[in-house]
């Protein structure tokens, strides 16, 4: 009895439980500072970074969204998209329900690193010179193509892919910092995806995902080089991107055989494309979801059976 309840540990189970407890402790203390963060009154981002915010891809979504609440606490706005009645739809609305200035620039991000593109950045160069501009938010991405495999889409859709969720981010990020550095204050918000941050792979979705850890790393080296020079950077996990594919590719015997399509209403897509569509990412999504299921359950028994092996004899259980 004298080892109390448990026989007497071993000095290396000892020393795995004070890891254990520290690494806890390091836990809450984190998620303490979390809440405090929450819990703490919010500033007013216009005295604390500047009179402007610039807004890619804010005709809908979450783009929308945060062009229209930057607009409530008071920001003056550079909407930065690629369609201009869209644009002046935005403009407009947030003019009319806020006293506000917004200014347009008419950016196809598709197209960056293109003469199309290198003109693009002069006029978002030209629009934010001489402006306040304190907060910048990096909302535009492309998500499409959806849940395929890599080899069964045309390769011109991923490099229209990295060029929005990657080259267009950093040019409008580099066009936009050097008038923060001049005052000494801004801020910098890149919307990522949680299919980076918060599962270790992404299957179907391989380049989507690796753009999004680019942004994620992106920003936290960014954090490092200029939160000296009064500038908070940040990258927001946003919603994971839809399971809705694009069609696979058919070669012109396949689209000479195939049925002719039913007449869509206005504003929706025909029964059949629908169901060629949505069907095969279902199946996928099946066989993803039981695929991860069957590794978890792999991963919770070995984890028994090791812990079995390793702490059994402190209980008194056999390792025959």
């Amino acid at each position: 009895m004298g080892g109390g309840i448990f026989p007497l540990l071993e000095p290396w189970f000892v020393s795995l439980a004070v890891l254990g407890a520290v690494y806890s402790t390091a836990v809450v203390l984190r998620l303490l500072s979390h809440l405090t963060l929450l819990l703490r009154r919010p500033r007013n981002p216009r005295r604390r970074y500047g009179a402007w915010a610039v807004v890619t891809g804010p005709t809908s979504g979450i783009g929308q969204s945060m062009a229209l609440e930057l607009a409530r606490l008071g920001l003056n706005l550079v909407l930065v998209g690629r369609d201009p009645a869209k644009l002046q739809d935005i403009s407009e609305t947030i003019s009319k329900t806020h006293a506000v200035q917004t200014k347009t620039v008419l950016f196809d991000l598709a197209l960056i690193a293109t003469p199309q593109g290198d003109e693009a950045v002069r006029r978002l160069r030209e629009a934010v010179e001489g402006l306040d501009v304190g907060v910048l938010v990096n909302n535009a991405g492309v998500a499409k193509p959806c849940a395929l495999y890599l080899h069964e889409v045309d390769v011109e859709a991923w490099v229209k892919m990295m060029r929005v969720n990657l080259w267009a981010l950093t040019e409008v990020t580099a066009a936009v910092l050097p008038g923060m550095v001049q005052r000494g204050k801004g801020a910098v918000v890149n919307i990522g995806s949680g299919s980076s941050e918060a599962i270790p792979s992404f299957p179907l979705y391989s380049v989507y995902a690796a753009s999004k850890r680019y942004v994620a790393q992106f920003s936290r080296s960014l954090y490092v080089e200029y939160r000296s020079k009064g500038i908070d950077m940040h990258a927001q996990p946003g919603p994971p991107p839809p399971v809705v594919p694009l069609p696979r590719r058919a070669g012109p015997a396949a689209r000479r055989a195939a049925p002719a399509r039913e007449p869509a209403a206005e504003g929706r897509l025909p029964a059949a494309q629908v169901a060629e569509v949505a069907v095969p990412c279902q199946r996928r999504q099946a066989e993803l979801a039981w695929s991860r299921l069957r590794l978890f359950v792999h991963t919770l028994c070995s984890t028994v059976c090791d812990l079995t092996w390793i702490c059994g004899p402190q209980f008194g259980l056999s390792r025959r």
